[in-house]
């Protein structure tokens, strides 16, 4: 069964503040093209949503975190079987301090 994808607020949050930067340090043409790329590269967990690596910062945590790469930024994610979708927690670029992962909740 194919899974949603739903992207709490402080993911979306965190996806505008990537293309805002991308946007002021870029383009806006770089900042669409890259949080679209963002955005789609997340599709494929509807059909497997355990291909993410387990994150080992947030191991101790009730909920089993997962991750996606996508490029320079970390997609932050764990699956919902009770609602019967994938939530995107986080998005981050890899080059920020690791312990910043640490704030998703």
């Amino acid at each position: 069964m194919e899974l949603k994808i739903y992207w709490t607020d402080f993911a979306k949050s965190e996806l505008k503040k990537i293309f805002k930067h991308l946007k002021e340090n870029g383009s806006l043409r770089i900042a669409k093209n890259e949080n679209k790329k963002i955005v789609q590269s997340t599709l494929r967990l509807r059909n497997q949503p355990e291909i993410g690596q387990l994150e080992p910062m947030l191991i101790e945590r009730e909920i089993e975190f997962r991750y996606l790469l996508h490029q320079t930024y970390k997609i932050i994610y764990w699956v919902n079987s009770e609602k019967n979708r994938i939530e995107i927690m986080d998005v981050f670029e890899i080059h920020q301090r690791p312990e910043k992962m640490k704030r998703t909740k």
